[in-house]
């Protein structure tokens, strides 16, 4: 049976949106890599501080329904950064089942240094920023798409 060539072949791994998306992923946060790591951030820990810089105090609930992580992974990350001085974790005098997650001192300090990553990062990928506004736009409706069909698979027959 003759082979097909990569752009005829369904299964072909340079036509999977997967493997496309897996790289640019793992590809585009070794780009931040060295923009953070003289904050003292990795690529997660730098996500965590932008929701906080935008909106706190977040119950841990709220912070992982945000950035769409679990309690596990975000528990782990907070413990790093409140380590680092950069956030505080708290009981809700409200509800001692809740923890609140604030920025301290540090932390809201950080944010000036932060303010030059959008930029830096938009410098070493050379590229327009409305092409990478343009890019975030369509993966947020790859995104919806997916967890559009996800919910339907999930949901009861």
């Amino acid at each position: 049976m003759p082979r097909t060539g990569p752009t005829d072949d369904p299964l072909a791994l340079e036509r999977q949106v997967c493997f496309a998306l897996a790289v640019a992923s793992r590809t585009v946060i070794s780009v931040y890599r060295p923009v953070l790591e003289p904050m003292g951030l990795t690529h997660p820990q730098y996500l965590v501080m932008l929701a906080l810089w935008g909106r706190e105090p977040l119950s841990v609930t709220e912070l992982g329904r945000v950035l769409e992580l679990d309690v596990g992974t975000l528990s782990r990350l907070l413990k790093r950064l409140e380590s680092a001085g950069l956030v505080t974790r708290e009981r809700n005098p409200a509800d001692e089942r809740s923890l609140a997650v604030g920025l301290t001192a540090r932390g809201r300090d950080l944010r000036e240094e932060a303010l030059d990553v959008p930029v830096r990062v938009l410098e070493r990928l050379g590229m327009d920023l409305d092409e990478l506004v343009e890019l975030r736009d369509r993966l947020t409706r790859v995104i919806d798409a997916a967890k559009d069909a996800t919910r339907e698979t999930m949901a009861p027959a």
